[in-house]
């Protein structure tokens, strides 16, 4: 049972709040309040340049989780609210879960998960992430593994899809060992705001469409048991066949992300 919450926050206001380079936070899971953030500094991960470690792309190549988009979204956040060791605490409070909640029903937050078979043979959400989307720009909230390298992968997945659907910027908000490691770099906000300014427009392609292009034609994309019913939007038809022509075609969907990932831009 939640504790009691105030209004979620307007999708508009949330909107306006991530076009002006802030975004919401709480002090505490129970906080009915939010503060407003601005860092001095901002993480974000060039699309061109993430990093991926040998062991990352062999997890990758080998399918180890089957990966969707926005099948879980409410899940996914409340994974990434739950206490962990070095975090007991969270930012995420009720009232933050059910902003999102909101933002996601109205097309502008999204959540990448990773799926793993259960003891009993079902599907089991093992890892993932979400965050905000707007323009051709993407802001990543948090992440959350409940085995090794659930994240990574759910995030290797994301540039991949970024990439392909036309986006221009990844913000990851603040610095860690774990995001410098994969290649996020540290600029100033005014910096950051001047992408966000440029990275206008609208994408040629949903999140949903890019996973399809990476998905489809490959019998790992049910092996959990997850169907890819209602993923499809209709917009980038004929886009992955363009974005693979000329190169040996990958046997899987993690072959396919990394072969993607790895490609000159």
């Amino acid at each position: 049972m939640h504790a009691p919450t105030r209004s979620p926050i307007p999708v508009e206001t949330l909107l306006l709040a991530y076009r002006s380079g802030i975004f919401p936070m709480a002090d505490h899971r129970e906080d009915a309040e939010v503060f407003w953030v601005e860092p001095r500094e901002r993480a974000i991960i060039p699309l061109d340049g993430l990093r991926l470690s040998k062991s990352l792309r062999k997890v990758l190549r080998a399918d180890r989780f089957t990966v969707t988009v926005d099948r879980a979204f409410e899940a996914v956040i409340r994974a990434c609210a739950e206490p962990r060791p070095d975090h007991p605490e969270t930012w995420i409070s009720e009232r933050i879960v059910q902003s999102y909640i909101a933002l996601h029903r109205a097309g502008h937050a999204h959540s990448v998960e990773c799926w793993a078979a259960g003891g009993d043979g079902a599907p089991e959400l093992i890892g993932g992430l979400y965050g905000v989307s707007f323009d051709r720009v993407f802001c990543g909230e948090s992440m959350f593994s409940r085995v090794p390298d659930a994240s990574k992968v759910a995030l290797a997945w994301l540039v991949a899809m970024l990439r392909t659907a036309g986006f221009a910027l990844l913000d990851c908000q603040f610095m860690t060992d774990h995001l410098r490691s994969m290649g996020a770099v540290e600029l100033a906000q005014a910096d950051y705001r001047v992408l966000v300014e440029r990275a206008n427009g609208q994408p040629h392609a949903s999140l949903g469409t890019a996973w399809r292009m990476f998905s489809e034609n490959y019998a790992s994309g049910s092996e959990a048991g997850v169907s890819d019913a209602g993923v499809a939007d209709g917009r980038g038809a004929g886009l992955a066949a363009g974005s693979r022509a000329g190169a040996a075609e990958p046997s899987s969907p993690g072959k396919a992300i990394v072969q993607s990932l790895t490609q000159t831009s």
